[in-house]
């Protein structure tokens, strides 16, 4: 159908030859179509699995709602804006590790479609690869065990980690390094860089006129790069902000303020045209955080494993749980009440993507994943969606086309291909 012109068609065939239902996926496809494709991606990591029935929000599509005190609860603000997708299998995969590393690759190999990235690698590689950070990957407190696959889901190809940097200020000197010394250098930078992009656009130009059509294009294509990223030297909002705290990258009570300064980074980064593709991974899985701010005093990962019968356990796990959902909570608003540099806001030229590497914590298995979607590129938001065991690749495909990829597949083709046509309906 892809390959249709799908209005020739609707225009074509009589209506009595044509099933109501089949008129109906049409016009969801064409309305796909016409959807102005997101310019960002943005992945949002969580660890170790949930507890369904304290995770499910009630009802179904549209009309659903957040019970009290459950895990998503946080996010019932957003409501209009999310897409909670239930029913999501990572087919021949199960436990920690094999969840983490299937997560955002749909175990793809070298072979195949996406060459084993993962999905903000992939992304990256197809939309970034002209930006002054063609990712950026943000970390909370990820590798004090080292990288492996428990702690790393952004991979270059097969077997080949991407780590995230854990430290604010690493992050913030990665960003901001030549303008530290306050507004004077940060204008003497700037004019540097706006002075050697002015002899490149010169010398360009001298040589368009010497070269023929072909080559023309080549160099127009370079000289539209050089005017994004004069565009990206911007004024008040992309000066160096302050510092982030000085707190220890791997102290366990820093979490939340480590965690916070990243996602204030990211939305910065996004606003000041430095990536369009960027992650925040919170920990790892089998995570040991211990979040005493709540008043919890077992690991994460301990808690996660917290049967029915441990009523304390559930409830304190489901605590640690609705703590990440206020944390996703706050980078969506932040997110929609920053300014798109083209315009908007930049929730809604942004695909957000919250992940997890488990489905029910307990059985270590990887069926039910949680997933939730936020943002723009035609996604039609608003929606609790059950898929039935549908095969998570077909979400990361979709994902993609909400980018304007054309990628059919994603990951292993054998687990599955297409987009899930309901996230647009």
């Amino acid at each position: 159908m892809k390959h249709w012109n799908r209005r020739r068609f609707l225009s074509g065939m009589g209506a009595a030859l044509v099933a109501a239902p089949v008129l109906g996926l049409l016009e969801r496809d064409i309305r796909a179509e016409n959807a102005t494709p997101a310019r960002r991606l943005v992945v949002f990591f969580s660890p170790n699995g949930t507890i369904h029935k304290h995770w499910r929000p009630s009802g179904s599509g549209s009309n659903f709602s957040f019970p009290a005190g459950s895990i998503l609860e946080p996010l019932a603000a957003h409501k209009s804006r999310i897409i909670v997708c239930d029913g999501l299998d990572f087919h021949g995969v199960d436990n920690h590790e094999a969840g983490m590393a299937a997560m955002l690759t749909g175990g793809g190999t070298l072979g195949t479609e996406t060459a084993g990235k993962s999905l903000d690698q992939y992304i990256a590689h197809r939309i970034g690869q002209n930006d002054r950070f063609p990712s950026l990957e943000l970390g909370v407190q990820t590798s004090a065990w080292g990288g492996g696959i428990q702690t790393r889901m952004s991979y270059a190809g097969p077997g080949q980690f991407v780590p995230p940097d854990d430290s604010p200020k690493s992050v913030y000197t990665r960003m901001f390094g030549d303008a530290l010394g306050g507004p004077g250098e940060l204008d003497a930078a700037l004019a540097r860089k706006k002075s050697i992009l002015d002899l490149l656009r010169g010398e360009l130009g001298t040589l368009r006129g010497k070269v023929g059509a072909h080559e023309r294009e080549k160099l127009d294509e370079h000289l539209a790069s050089l005017k994004k990223i004069e565009s990206g030297l911007q004024g008040p909002l992309c000066a160096p902000p302050a510092a982030p705290p000085a707190v220890g990258t791997y102290s366990n009570d820093a979490f939340p303020t480590i965690g916070k300064s990243q996602m204030d980074l990211l939305v910065l980064a996004l606003a000041c045209d430095m990536t369009r593709v960027a992650s925040v991974q919170w920990n790892h899985t089998v995570g040991p955080v211990v979040m005493s701010w709540l008043g919890v005093a077992e690991g994460h990962h301990g808690l996660s494993h917290s049967d029915d019968g441990n009523s304390k356990g559930v409830a304190e796990f489901v605590a640690t749980e609705r703590w990440y959902a206020e944390q996703f909570a706050y980078l969506l608003e932040r997110l929609a009440t920053t300014a798109d540099p083209q315009g908007g806001m930049l929730l809604d030229s942004t695909v957000v993507l919250w992940c997890k590497e488990l489905g029910d914590s307990r059985l270590h298995d990887c069926k039910s994943v949680p997933f939730v979607l936020a943002g723009g590129g035609g996604l039609s938001t608003g929606r609790y969606l059950n898929f039935g065991g549908a095969p998570h690749n077909r979400l990361l495909v979709s994902v993609c086309q909400a980018l304007g990829l054309d990628n059919e597949t994603f990951g292993d083709p054998q687990k599955g291909s297409g987009p899930l046509p309901e996230l647009f309906a």
